[in-house]
């Protein structure tokens, strides 16, 4: 994506599009056969990159020309030959895509990692647009092993506004093994807990969903007596793998419309988006429409994406986007700007904590295309649950989570640890349902939250084949044991 700006007559020529029809109807798919598409040459590779005024190697997916990640059309194919240059071996997830199993990208889940100097095709079906992205199922996603995933429909192409990827991430200097190992061992450097109690202050809701500092902490805390946040202190936070020391400046037109695409690509890290002196529009949440939202603030966990839509005044001014960081004072960001707009630098930190990230935006969600109503054929309860010594997670009930073709298919999930967990379905979408038992036709999505203390309970159509992961999204619980499957008949 080069500079991360993408102008609508820049992505009708983007190598990897094909032009196709958008439906109006359930999860946007599209109508279109498959037009044939030129597959795009997309490697794994080490870069180098500055961070705090270092030059640090790290991880990419890059196309020919030094692109970052994939701009494609719905109605066509994703077409992709992945190329293995990083000397060791990998595989990558088409997070939001749900492709054939063989496909997934989950290393043994069914296909084996790449081999160094590797290539593998990649070709499926391309039915539904939105803001997704790709990356490691492994350690390396910590090493920026990570991009966006852009897919077109075409009524974007009808209106004319800049659109805008920020992608974030939390960065350490220190190795993804080495985090693990003082996470499990209770080595201090990397394991830092915050709790609730100790939260007070943090800004307030400014009417776009964003949670007020003691209305869903409250909510877990409850429950469970506090709830802890932030166990690796990063040493920095990147929005386009920059921190605002040094942010990406995009150069929008004065009064013009801008479409933010935002995805929290952290391995660990939730943040709140804040958009200052704007006011926005939320218009999508995981890829998928919502009637829209309103106002300045808006949280996201770890593997989520926002669509926002913005109308900049005509003052010539710019304009930080910025997102905080849960709990704590850290910041990042990017400056849309004007030509001629004086750009001045934004301190690293603010003075207050970020909110926590709950369940009140969650609330106020809604699918502009819901799924179609009917009653559950399989219905399934699980318990996520872990503990800080020793570091592990689990999900009690993962096991039984065994379907069919054509089944509908609901599960709620409880929180009785005290982390919250962003829980992500492989290979399909789902709706969330209800919240606390309170039922709802809530957004649809591949990724919610579920807070310390929380219930949760979405539902989705079994109708992929294979057996697809269902796991936390914060990295370090993942590769610990909270993961578990969605198992079809037949598929071991």
């Amino acid at each position: 994506m080069g500079s991360i700006v993408n102008r609508r007559d820049f992505l009708k020529n983007t190598t990897c599009s094909v032009l196709g029809l958008a439906a109006i109807g359930s999860v946007r798919d599209a109508l279109a056969q498959p037009a044939f598409t030129p597959p795009v040459d997309l490697t794994m590779a080490r870069r180098t990159i500055e961070v705090n005024g270092r030059a640090v190697s790290v991880y990419g997916l890059l196309q020919p020309d030094g692109t970052r990640g994939i701009v494609a059309q719905a109605g066509g194919d994703f077409a992709v030959n992945l190329i293995n240059q990083l000397g060791e071996p990998t595989l990558i997830h088409w997070h939001g895509l749900t492709p054939p199993w063989m496909q997934d990208g989950v290393p043994d889940s069914p296909m084996p990692m790449l081999a160094p100097g590797e290539i593998r095709p990649y070709r499926f079906a391309l039915r539904s647009g939105g803001t997704h992205w790709m990356h490691a199922h492994t350690l390396q996603e910590q090493n920026l092993l990570a991009a966006p995933l852009i897919v077109r429909v075409e009524e974007d192409d009808a209106v004319d506004e800049h659109n805008v990827v920020m992608m974030l991430h939390d960065f350490s200097f220190t190795p993804a093994e080495e985090l693990l190992a003082r996470l499990r061992g209770g080595m201090g450097g990397g394991h830092t807990m915050h709790h609730g109690g100790g939260m007070h202050g943090a800004p307030a809701d400014k009417s776009g969903g964003a949670e007020k500092k003691n209305a869903d902490a409250g909510h877990g805390m409850a429950a469970m007596g506090g709830m802890d946040l932030n166990d690796i202190e990063y040493d920095a936070y990147l929005a386009n793998e920059r921190t605002l020391a040094d942010p990406e400046v995009i150069r929008v037109e004065n009064g013009g419309k801008v479409r933010l695409r935002i995805i929290n690509g952290a391995t660990a890290t939730a943040f709140t988006v804040d958009l200052g002196a704007l006011m926005g529009e939320l218009i999508a949440v995981d890829g998928h429409d919502i009637e829209p939202v309103t106002g300045s603030v808006f949280p996201m966990t770890m593997a989520q994406r926002l669509d926002i839509r913005l109308t900049l005044p005509k003052t010539g001014a710019a304009f930080p986007i910025l997102a905080l960081r849960e709990g704590a004072s850290q910041r990042t960001g990017i400056i849309l700007a004007p030509q001629e707009a004086e750009v001045r630098r934004i301190s690293e930190t603010e003075e207050k904590a970020g909110p926590l990230v709950g369940l009140d935006l969650e609330r106020r969600l809604r699918a502009r295309y819901s799924l179609p109503v009917r009653a559950p054929d399989k219905r399934f309860s699980v318990t996520l649950d872990g503990t800080m010594e020793g570091y592990n997670w689990w999900i009690d009930g993962g096991d039984a989570l065994k379907v069919s073709q054509g089944n509908r298919v609901e599960i709620t999930m409880r929180n009785k640890s005290m982390m919250a967990h962003p829980m992500h379905l492989h290979g399909h979408v789902f709706q969330v349902v209800a919240l606390d038992g309170i039922a709802m036709q809530g957004a649809v999505r591949d990724t919610v939250l579920v807070p310390p203390g929380a219930t949760v309970t979405v539902v989705f159509d079994a109708d992929n084949p294979g057996r697809w992961p269902f796991h936390c999204h914060h990295l370090y619980h993942m590769v610990t044991g909270m993961m578990s499957f969605v198992t079809y008949d037949g598929f071991a």
